[in-house]
């Protein structure tokens, strides 16, 4: 599969109600690496990201999410999908460089479910420490706190999920892989899309409310890096909603866990793949258990309910 349109996420922007405590746990419990600070934000990028961040927490009175940024091939296709978006109907805005820390140019819009999403082609690269040339495979960074390599994906709640659907897989060049029903068997409850060959680089969960963030996922190398993280949240009293398990939808293994300021976080390795040729899979509501928690094959009240 040729990367030529959105080809991976880019960063997202996550609102917590101490910055200074939020820093804290997101570089010493979470394990991220802090690269810069701007005001009210403070960013950050996994150990093995290359980019200058993947993170951004801003200080706020209210947990949830502000946006989230996908990294675009070049400029010329960042300004070929918006043309394609106001195409589409949907209204665009041009956030000039530098707004973001070492950030280029970035086109912002809202998605049917209330969602703020930005492209972006430029951002300054930082390295992962490892070097180019004859690299490493481990430096001392991969052990500092739940030290994952990358953050992977969100899953977001909101109304409109099928209209979510088409934006993303008409315009944005996205597939679909696996979707969830309700008891009628045709009401979406839940559609997993990707811009790569990742079981999912979103999803979005139906709900009522607009613009809702259910988690914020990072992926870690190995089951047993998954069992050290649920260790490390103990250690630290980090609230655990639910884990360590696996999915049915995606194959993940994960532990769902929440921030100091209630966002809910997840932390999981493998997963399935996809190729945009391929059928997507489809959940029942008999089986909703077995979806999303594959061994308890039941869901709990707080995984659903809960979100930011």
């Amino acid at each position: 599969m040729a990367l030529t349109g959105v080809i991976r996420p880019g960063h997202a922007q996550i609102r917590v109600l101490d910055l200074e405590e939020s820093i804290e746990f997101y570089s010493n419990v979470l394990g991220l690496i802090q690269t810069g600070r701007q005001g009210d934000l403070a960013y950050f990028k996994a150990w093995d990201e290359r980019d200058h961040h993947s993170v951004i927490l801003r200080g706020a009175g209210e947990a949830g999410i502000d946006f989230f940024g996908w990294r675009v091939a070049d400029t010329a296709t960042l300004n070929q999908l918006e043309r394609d978006l106001n195409n589409y109907g949907i209204t665009t805005e041009r956030i000039p460089a530098g707004d973001l820390l070492e950030t280029g140019e970035r086109v912002r819009f809202t998605v049917p479910s209330g969602h703020v999403m930005e492209l972006f082609a430029e951002k300054t690269e930082i390295g992962n420490g490892l070097g180019y040339v004859n690299p490493y495979a481990w430096n001392e960074a991969a052990e500092r706190g739940i030290a994952p390599i990358r953050m992977d994906h969100t899953l977001l709640y909101g109304p409109d999920i099928e209209l979510n659907e088409k934006l993303f897989t008409e315009v944005l060049g996205f597939h679909v892989t696996e979707r969830i029903f309700l008891a009628d068997g045709e009401t979406m409850l839940g559609t997993f899309m990707t811009c790569s060959m990742k079981g999912h680089d979103i999803a979005f969960i139906r709900n009522e409310e607009p613009g809702k963030m259910h988690h914020l996922s990072y992926l870690i190398e190995s089951w047993e890096k998954v069992l050290r993280a649920a260790d490390l949240m103990t250690y630290h009293n980090v609230p655990i909603d639910l884990g360590p398990t696996r999915h049915g939808v995606t194959r993940g293994m994960t532990i769902y866990a929440f921030d100091n300021s209630g966002n809910r976080f997840e932390t999981f390795s493998g997963g399935t793949y996809s190729y945009p040729d391929w059928k997507p899979l489809q959940w029942t509501w008999e089986e909703i258990g077995r979806a999303v928690f594959y061994h308890q094959r039941s869901l709990n009240e707080a995984f659903l309910n809960v979100y930011t």
